[in-house]
């Protein structure tokens, strides 16, 4: 008799990309490796995470909640979760949430991001990390750091995981039809992806390109991506002179990597962000910080800048503007760091038998 499938329920807090896109890859394929899943999280997520064929998604409240409203969300989430051989939470607003599930199903959460604040959120964010950290059985960093401070906040068992960035789709347009649409001509491109927000940085590359104003043939910098900090990059660049273009949200990734010379992250903390992966995959020189998972997942195939300095940024990237073998060189080097990651099954598969694992 055929073994049953391992039922999963994926939990995910408020996304706006990322960490969406990771949780509907891994409930699209690991049902290719014996475990039936199905996912959870607040409305605005379903958006993100889109329709998964074969997978339901149920609505849980798992963003900031006032209390009355948490302890309903922990109430629903035991509910959905009654039946699942087990829990896997992403982030720790969703792993507070999970952590409601019956005691004798297993608990995962993986952590994605770091915390950025200071005071009053600093210790409210710490209780949290503590909560989390000793209600879940398995505790996975998406970079070292995050494991480490996982293991300080007490987890029970901590380990990195590589959240791997799903395969892009295939260039609908050329190199020269991207940038024939956006008017730039042959001006060399800087192009960054990401959600407009602080912990991105990127006013320090907005601050960079303005030091190109006045070039009629220097480079124009494209950011890909929507968020809370559009307007003041906009008028950061108007009042600067920056060449830059605020594309929004965009379904076409990888005809703008074509069209890019550079692609630019600034972050003040990344862990191992996506737009490194799918630059790295495409041969595109990376200029970037060395924070969080970036050194460990870039190695030597990237220029590294420190957080929060326009013209090191500046510099870096004309240094590779300027110098076609250094360009060509971290390409390369770029495609050969990209070969040595795992891929989206393997990643897939090691997660289904730790799932196993955990029921012994």
């Amino acid at each position: 008799m055929a073994e049953r499938p391992v039922r999963a329920l994926l939990v995910v807090g408020e996304t706006s990309g990322g960490i969406g896109r990771h949780v509907a890859l891994l409930a699209e394929r690991l049902g290719r490796h014996g475990v039936a899943a199905a996912v959870c999280g607040p409305a605005s997520a379903r958006e993100v995470v889109g329709p998964v064929p074969g997978v339901g998604f149920e609505v849980v409240q798992t963003s900031r909640l006032r209390l009355d409203a948490y302890v309903a969300a922990r109430r629903r989430l035991r509910s959905l979760a009654h039946g699942f051989d087990v829990v896997h939470a992403h982030g720790l607003r969703a792993g507070a949430v999970a952590a409601a599930r019956e005691s004798q199903t297993p608990l995962v959460v993986t952590w994605h991001n770091a915390a950025l604040v200071t005071g009053l959120r600093r210790r409210a964010h710490d209780a949290l990390s503590r909560y989390v950290a000793r209600s879940a059985d398995l505790t996975l960093g998406a970079s070292p750091d995050l494991t480490a401070a996982a293991q300080s906040a007490g987890a029970t068992e901590a380990r990195d995981t590589f959240v791997v960035a799903p395969p892009l789709a295939a260039p609908t347009r050329t190199r020269r039809e991207v940038r024939a649409e956006l008017g730039i001509g042959d001006r060399p491109v800087v192009l960054g992806v990401g959600r407009l927000q602080a912990q991105k940085r990127f006013d320090v590359l907005v601050a960079a390109a303005a030091s190109w104003r006045g070039r009629p043939n220097g480079p124009v910098v494209l950011i890909a991506g929507d968020g809370p900090e559009r307007e003041a990059l906009s008028a950061q660049a108007a009042a600067s002179g920056a060449a830059l273009r605020l594309l929004g949200a965009r379904e076409d990734v990888a005809s703008l990597l074509g069209a890019a010379d550079v692609v630019a992250l600034p972050s003040a903390w990344e862990a191992r962000a996506l737009v490194a992966q799918e630059a790295l995959r495409a041969g595109v020189p990376l200029v970037t910080t060395p924070v969080g998972g970036l050194p460990d997942l870039v190695g030597d195939a990237a220029l590294m800048v420190p957080v929060g300095d326009p013209a090191a940024l500046a510099d870096a990237i004309e240094r590779v503007l300027a110098d076609h073998a250094l360009a060509q060189t971290l390409a390369a080097r770029g495609r050969r760091r990209a070969g040595d990651w795992p891929d989206v099954d393997a990643a897939v598969e090691d997660l289904a038998a730790t799932y196993r694992s955990m029921l012994g």
